[in-house]
């Protein structure tokens, strides 16, 4: 009958967890410390990667990285539009226009400019941590793409009926400290010259 009980054996003398360490051996290199863990935007910017690189794989003929320009880009962000969760109103739609509509309509649900122009950004570093290349043939930098995202954002804009803001900088005391520097300067000169 066999058992599947192990008894422990005593370890050899110069075994280097043996409370008798006679002889010195040398310690084993040490291990390479874990990596750390991924930031959320290195997680998210490698899943972009690898959803546009599965992208180019599902085309007919698949392309490599070193196949795809531009154009291929703006047919990704196109293709993303059928997973958006923002809903975008047609001019005919009689909601067009309103930030909050009162009731349902069959208008499409696209992507969100901001997140679009976020992944941009994303794929655009990735694109060149992956070799791509200098960041004036980026493709996701192209200028086509810019303009792409600007006719998105405007549409949506109109669309929902909310005009695109910039955000303003906020000021830091140290602009504040120059401004009334400047402030105090100039009128200091305004008063020895007069």
């Amino acid at each position: 009958m066999s058992s599947d009980h192990h008894t422990p054996t005593k370890d050899p003398p110069d075994h280097p967890s043996s409370t008798s360490n006679h002889h010195k051996q040398p310690l084993p290199p040490p291990q390479p410390q874990p990596q750390q863990p991924l930031s959320r935007y290195e997680s998210q910017k490698r899943r972009d990667w690898n959803t546009f690189i599965q992208y180019l794989k599902s085309q007919n003929p698949p392309l490599m990285m070193s196949q795809f320009d531009y154009t291929h880009v703006l047919s990704f962000l196109r293709y993303l539009d059928q997973f958006g969760k923002t809903k975008v109103h047609h001019q005919a739609c009689v909601f067009f226009g309103q930030p909050d509509p009162p009731g349902p309509c069959t208008c499409p649900l696209r992507q969100a400019w901001g997140s679009l122009d976020a992944l941009i950004g994303r794929l655009r570093a990735a694109y060149e941590e992956h070799g791509g290349g200098s960041p004036e043939t980026n493709p996701f930098a192209n200028g086509s793409i810019r303009v792409h995202l600007r006719e998105v954002r405007e549409s949506q804009a109109k669309a929902r009926g909310i005009p695109y803001r910039k955000k303003k900088r906020r000021k830091t005391k140290n602009d504040v400290v120059v401004v009334k520097k400047e402030v105090a300067n100039s009128s200091n000169h305004n008063q020895s010259s007069t």
